[in-house]
């Protein structure tokens, strides 16, 4: 795989950079970009972004490690997050990730055989008055059911 941002990508890197006092600290987005691109983080991957902030690899990686949104591996086309923190698992969030795990016969960051579906178990994901609630990639759905989350999967 030709790990490389293209020319107009390579411009938003600038752009993000200039934000800030330091360029380092545009890592994140950055960071962000090269996992929507490259799908998760290689060694490869924070070796480039490394290269495009002149930091070593050792400093990305920590960034990289630190931060659970950032994948260190393959993940599903279909990334699952299940929240079972208080106020969820109060309300059913716990018998989500059962159902999730029990249909796809994975755990916690594992994903399915054919590629499809990735799990993760959270912690709190901010909406504690809309509990439960699972992410499916960056869409967010509250007050689900194991039969809401049932259709959603059957939609994927």
């Amino acid at each position: 795989m030709n790990i490389q941002f293209t020319e107009a990508e390579l411009k938003e890197v600038e752009r993000l950079k200039g934000l800030y006092p330091d360029s380092k600290a545009a890592i994140m987005p950055i960071l962000w970009m090269a996992q929507k691109k490259f799908g998760w983080l290689s060694e490869d991957v924070m070796k480039y972004v490394g290269t495009l902030l002149s930091l070593p690899y050792s400093h990305v990686l920590g960034v990289a490690s630190f931060y659970t949104m950032y994948f260190k591996k393959p993940m599903g086309k279909h990334h699952v997050q299940v929240c079972t923190n208080v106020s969820c698992m109060l309300r059913g969030g716990e018998e989500l990730y059962e159902f999730v795990k029990t249909t796809y016969g994975i755990g916690h960051n594992e994903t399915s055989q054919d590629g499809k579906i990735s799990l993760e178990e959270v912690e709190c994901m901010g909406a504690c008055g809309g509990a439960p609630m699972i992410a499916i990639n960056e869409d967010f759905y509250e007050n689900v059911t194991i039969r809401d989350v049932e259709k959603l999967l059957q939609t994927l």
